[in-house]
């Protein structure tokens, strides 16, 4: 599960220093099925909630948007910390 955990972290470097768009990064993070199995259902629901705010961002400028994609990314980097602890915890499903 780390290299899942590792290449969703890559991709939000890769999102910072746009080597992809937005679409490109939320097709990384809903192709994780292998992590988000291990996880409890909760972590799908609140993952797909701020992918879904970040998709809907991105068709703004972020003047013009009630979703900062700056407040979004750093929610699913916390996302991220809770779902490596809860597998590093071994309370997987």
């Amino acid at each position: 599960m780390l290299n899942f955990i590792q290449e969703l972290r890559q991709s939000i470097e890769n999102l910072s220093r746009n080597e992809i768009n937005i679409s490109g990064f939320c097709k990384i993070w809903r192709s994780q099925t292998d992590l988000l199995a291990a996880l409890p259902p909760q972590f799908a629901e609140v993952m797909e909630n701020l992918l879904s705010r970040l998709e809907s961002g991105s068709l703004f400028t972020e003047e013009s948007c009630s979703f900062s994609q700056t407040d979004l990314i750093a929610q699913l980097r916390m996302w991220l910390e809770k779902a490596d602890a809860r597998l590093a915890s071994g309370k997987i499903v």
